[in-house]
């Protein structure tokens, strides 16, 4: 499949600051694991500051800003997730990265199981969406690959949508058919979200088996990939696992 630019890897780091807020102080440091990813070919970085700071913190998306100033733009994109609620807005309007993708929290989730639908809050996404874009983000929101989801999201004023792939990532690992259907139905969702003038991004349990196959969506571009990288880099080494991650994505001749 010819596409006009590659997928973008943008990497999640939550999980290494997971591991430095594990036992307080500075190590590991976010901005070097984040140095290490683009040094090796990624082409964003991905945070989530949540309420709790239970991983990434105000001051870790500052210090990610400020490490990058004069690198982030076309080439390289600082994509920030979160729930509208104030305090993230604030940050991410301060911060005006060139990504920020909206995301549904459920209160005591361990990780993002759920992306928006026409049973969502529209005045609270819809101010969200405007306030970003005034901020000079493009606005992404997260949503499960349904059709009256998509067209839900292109409604409140979206510039993407960020397919959630954790249902593709278990029928990928059941095998046989299961797999097959279920990507079929991400290019659906994909192919009816690029019909309504929307970008298409996605993330949640993808790595570098399944990838193979997910790499196919039609006008996908982009990617965010966290924990399934930062636990292959505990045996492969960060640099090398990103470079073995985009080599999922592009390597000719292979999935």
């Amino acid at each position: 499949m010819t596409r006009p630019h590659p997928i973008r890897l943008s990497v999640n780091v939550n999980k290494v600051a997971t591991l430095r807020n594990s036992r307080g102080g500075a190590v590991p440091d976010v901005v070097e694991a984040a140095r290490v990813c683009v040094a090796a070919g990624a082409g964003g970085i991905t945070v989530h500051p949540r309420a709790d700071e239970r991983h990434i913190r105000p001051d870790d998306v500052r210090a990610l800003k400020a490490a990058f100033a004069d690198r982030w733009g076309p080439a390289l994109e600082f994509n920030i997730e979160g729930d509208p609620r104030p305090d993230w807005l604030d940050l991410v309007c301060e911060v005006r990265p060139q990504q920020a993708t909206l995301v549904p929290v459920q209160p005591g989730e361990i990780t993002s199981h759920m992306g928006w639908s026409p049973r969502s809050d529209a005045a609270l996404v819809e101010e969200a969406v405007a306030r970003l874009k005034q901020a000079g983000c493009r606005v992404s929101l997260f949503v499960d690959p349904d059709p009256s989801a998509i067209e839900w999201c292109a409604k409140r004023g979206a510039d993407r949508v960020e397919l959630y792939t954790e249902p593709y990532a278990r029928a990928f690992a059941r095998g046989g058919t299961e797999a097959q259907q279920s990507f079929e139905r991400y290019a659906q969702a994909a192919r009816f979200a690029h019909s309504l003038g929307l970008g298409v991004n996605a993330g949640h349990d993808l790595d570098r088996d399944n990838l193979r196959l997910f790499r196919r969506l039609p006008h996908l571009a982009e990617v965010s990939i966290g924990h399934a990288l930062i636990s292959d880099a505990l045996f492969l080494g960060l640099e090398a696992t990103v470079r073995a991650y985009l080599a999922a994505l592009h390597e000719e001749g292979t999935g």
